[in-house]
């Protein structure tokens, strides 16, 4: 039985901030998965550094949990089970973020199928970010899933 993308959503937000505290400090959430696009936020205000705009930290953070966030909507929009790591990233900071970001990646490009056959998966995200329609921060990732073997 699929799950609908907001009850996934829904998911993904509460893994997060169970799983990573500082995504609840943060308050990352994702706000839509549409035309294969995983997109997520989080306020400027828990976020803010001494100039007024978005802790590189906090930057660097949404864009690594926007990416992981895809592999897993990606693996259980496919019904298999994967252990996700970031494995290598970098990011580019092209503008200070003064207002509430949006984080988005491409998901529907994972190909689980080495998931599925019991191998591991490795695959490389785009994620960029924008505040008020100027791009703002591009970060690429390298992320590694390892098949979960019920056992």
């Amino acid at each position: 039985m699929n799950k609908d993308i907001q009850t996934l959503l829904s998911e993904l937000a509460h893994t997060w901030h169970q799983t990573i505290p500082v995504s609840r400090f943060m308050q990352l959430q994702p706000v839509d998965a549409s035309n294969g696009v995983l997109s997520v936020s989080a306020p400027l205000e828990p976020n803010i550094n001494l100039h007024q705009s978005m802790f590189a930290g906090s930057i660097y953070t949404l864009c690594t949990l926007t990416g992981w966030g895809a592999v897993w909507l990606a693996q259980q929009l496919g019904n298999v089970e994967g252990d996700i790591i970031l494995g290598r990233a970098n990011i580019r900071y092209l503008a200070p973020i003064t207002c509430t970001p949006v984080a988005a990646v491409r998901f529907d490009n994972i190909n689980i199928g080495k998931l599925r056959r019991g191998q591991k998966l490795k695959q490389e995200l785009q994620v960029s970010v924008n505040c008020e329609g100027i791009r703002c921060a591009q970060f690429r990732g390298i992320y590694v899933s390892h098949p979960i073997i019920a056992i």
